[in-house]
C-alpha cells in the first residue's frame, strides 16, 4: 500500500502564508508530483505540478502566490502558499503518478484542510 503523508494545513487570515508538506514513497518520487485543491461544490483542480523533467505548471488562480518545490533527499514536495485569499479555502491533496496536463493518475494523500478567513 502506498502512503503519501501531508502536513502543514490550518487556518490563516487573508494575506497570510502557509506551507504544506508531503512525504512520498521513494519508488514513486520520480513520477509526476503535484498538489490539488478541492473546493466544496467544485471539481478538484491541480494547482501546482512538477513533471518528471522538472517543468512546473501552476493553475492561473495561484500563479505568483504559490510555489511548489521538491526535496529529493527527503522524498518530499512542498507547497508554499503566500498572499492567501478566502477563495483558497479548500482541501489540499498531494499526488504522485502519471500526468495528463495537470491531472494525475496514481497515488493520493488523505488531504489537508486550509482555511483562509477575510
Amino acid at each position: 500500500q502506498v502512503h503519501l503523508v501531508e502536513s502543514g494545513g490550518g487556518s490563516v487570515e487573508s494575506g497570510g502564508s502557509l506551507r504544506l508538506s508531503c512525504v512520498i514513497p521513494e519508488n514513486i518520487f520520480g513520477l509526476c508530483l503535484g498538489w490539488f485543491q478541492k473546493i466544496p461544490g467544485q471539481l478538484r483542480e491541480g494547482v501546482a505540478v512538477i513533471y518528471p523533467d522538472g517543468i512546473i505548471e501552476y493553475a492561473d488562480s495561484v500563479k505568483g502566490r504559490f510555489t511548489i518545490s521538491k526535496d529529493n533527499t527527503k522524498s518530499a514536495i512542498y507547497l508554499q502558499m503566500t498572499d492567501l485569499k478566502p477563495e483558497d479555502t479548500a482541501q489540499y491533496t498531494c499526488a504522485a503518478g502519471y500526468c495528463s496536463g495537470r491531472n494525475i493518475r496514481g497515488f493520493w494523500g488523505q488531504g489537508i484542510q486550509v482555511n483562509v478567513s477575510s
